[in-house]
């Protein structure tokens, strides 16, 4: 029997099942007027920035301001910003119907009946994709059961989910661009939604002054820059942040977003003159979403050589990122707010191809992975990573060179980096860092029907189930739903953590159902992750007499010294 945590959470996400909440900005006398889905209040499509198409395309985006008196209605989910059209996947559920470049809204949940009295901590959604896809629409991430868990835990928490521009419209680069001041719109567009969300969420009853932003993969690395942006020289819009499975990413100093640039503008005849020139941008602001948006996708690549896909990245501009992250890292040039990173256990073992059987396949794989690491390095860290660690499937679905592909890329963009970077943040004052691996995961029988490989275990997304408490979002046909008790009771754990986290500023709270003795790393103790699930849950080591096996077998210490050496980060670009 399949036991459903949200009711009706798929299949009314836009219904008003109660009385209208509404909202108002007694400023300029706009209201906003919501709806009631499963015992919450939300408010979606709410604009926060202006269209972005034309001559504003690519350009820093511009303040949404209503009209004074006018009322809003938002009872329906605004349009994502462009990307491919889709019907959905296994770790992204929602379908893509409707794109526009006037794509900057955002969404409200919070708990009934709450007002601007109750200054409720903010959790910011910042979805992930690649920088390519995604929406404050996807029914995995929906802030339902998150709010709910919340409220029965006596710390209740506001939410917001923002839509941002994506891949060719948000992360364009070139000297001509860079040079008007239009780098990294995506992330300018993130940081007007975190102004908008200062300035704006005392009227919807939350409180600008905690506000947690957090996000997955691409959003993780979202999170991670944030707190590096302007290199700490100016304030942050929020006090706490969470980077889930990315902090950092290899390739942010190198060439796969110029590469993807010149690619796109020779796909649409934009290269009469010089790729860095003002004509070229001209030229790209004179066609439409969709010529631009269909030659984006003819020409993105998403082979292992190009990041997997992940070619539009943000950049080093000289402003919103003055210099390369590891600089301003070393040099403490971020925002020293309580911060948690960390991954799920197997993060990465659906982004290898099954080729990939013998000792050279693996060195072909890592090797066109990193093209910056000298032969040298790649075989240096290959050594590190033995055969013999790893093991392959019965059906041979999947070989253990695959997993040990799986693992290293793991390691490479998943694990050392944050560690590296928490552990710069410790150092640098920072004394609320917090590190955890995810180790459990309800997506075991999809995941294998799927792909045919038994045991690939808590991959990328694995832990959305349970932090936002959604573990019947998975409960869709033709996907394999198997719960079990020890899931839901994650599910509890682990949400209240997060919202628990927002509220504190550490995810441990005596007397509550949170995890117990997630403690933040110290300086001088050595590195601590707390493992979230499965059978050896709690706070770990990740070596010596203090680590649990299953932390201890992985050899993080020696490999993630070994990856995150001055000579590594130098070559892995970040």
């Amino acid at each position: 029997m399949r036991t459903a945590l949200i009711s009706g959470l798929l299949l009314l996400p836009g219904a008003i099942a109660g009385s209208v909440p509404r909202v108002r900005n007694h400023k300029n006398d706009v209201t906003f007027e919501g709806l009631e889905r499963n015992g919450i209040e939300i408010f979606l499509n709410i604009p926060y920035g202006e269209d972005t198409s034309g001559e504003n395309r690519f350009k820093p985006p511009t303040l949404h301001v209503p009209e004074a008196g006018s009322t809003i209605k938002a009872q329906s989910y605004g349009p994502s910003c462009p990307q491919p059209l889709s019907n959905g996947s296994l770790l992204a559920l929602g379908s893509i119907t409707e794109v526009s470049e006037d794509c900057l809204n955002l969404n409200v949940a919070r708990p009934k009946g709450v007002g601007p009295k109750d200054r409720l901590p903010v959790m910011v959604w910042i979805h992930g994709g690649g920088f390519w896809s995604g929406a404050n629409s996807e029914p995995t991430t929906a802030p339902d059961g998150l709010v709910l868990e919340s409220i029965e835990n006596g710390l209740p928490v506001l939410h917001v989910a923002i839509n941002y521009r994506l891949g060719f419209f948000g992360f364009a680069t070139s000297d001509s661009l860079l040079a008007e001041g239009s780098g990294n719109a995506g992330m300018r567009d993130q940081r007007l939604a975190l102004e908008w969300i200062r300035d704006n969420i005392a009227n919807f009853g939350g409180d600008p002054e905690r506000v947690t932003i957090f996000g997955q993969s691409s959003g993780g690395l979202a999170v991670g820059l944030h707190l590096l942006s302007y290199g700490g020289s100016k304030p942050v819009p929020f006090q706490r942040a969470i980077c889930e499975s990315q902090a950092l990413e290899p390739g942010l100093t190198g060439s796969f977003t110029i590469d993807a640039f010149q690619a796109l503008v020779d796909h649409v005849g934009c290269n009469a003159t010089d790729l860095h020139s003002d004509e070229t941008v001209e030229c790209l602001r004179d066609l439409d979403t969709h010529t631009l948006l269909d030659s984006a996708i003819a020409t993105k690549f998403d082979d292992i050589s190009h990041n997997i896909g992940d070619i539009w990245m943000p950049v080093v501009d000289g402003d919103f990122l003055p210099a390369a992250p590891s600089e301003l890292i070393r040099e403490g040039k971020f925002a020293k707010v309580p911060t948690m990173m960390g991954w799920t256990d197997d993060d990465l073992n659906i982004f290898v191809e099954t080729t990939v059987k013998t000792d050279q396949d693996t060195h072909d794989w890592i090797s066109a992975y990193v093209p910056d690491v000298t032969p040298e390095n790649i075989d240096g860290m290959l050594s590190l990573y033995p055969v013999s660690d790893f093991a392959g499937r019965a059906n041979e679905a999947a070989s253990a060179e695959y997993f040990r592909s799986a693992r290293i890329m793991r390691d490479i963009i998943m694990v050392c980096e944050p560690i590296w970077y928490a552990q710069h943040l410790v150092q640098h004052g920072n004394k609320d860092v917090y590190l955890y691996d995810w180790n459990q995961t309800i997506l075991e029988p999809a995941l294998e029907k799927a792909t045919g490989i038994p045991g690939l275990g808590p991959v990328h997304t694995a832990e959305f189930a349970y932090i936002f408490g959604n573990v019947s979002a998975y409960d869709v046909p033709r996907i394999p739903f198997e719960p079990t008790p020890e899931d839901f009771a994650l599910a509890k754990r682990g949400s209240r953590s997060w919202s628990t986290f927002a509220t504190t500023g550490s995810p441990s709270l005596r007397k509550h159902n949170t995890f117990k003795g997630f403690a933040a790393l110290k300086d001088k103790r050595g590195i601590y992750v707390f493992v979230a699930g499965g059978p050896t849950e709690g706070l770990s080591a990740v070596d010596g007499p203090h680590s649990a096996s299953s932390v201890r077998a992985q050899k993080l210490k020696e490999r993630c010294d070994f990856l995150n050496s001055d000579e590594m980060i130098e070559q892995l670009k970040f």
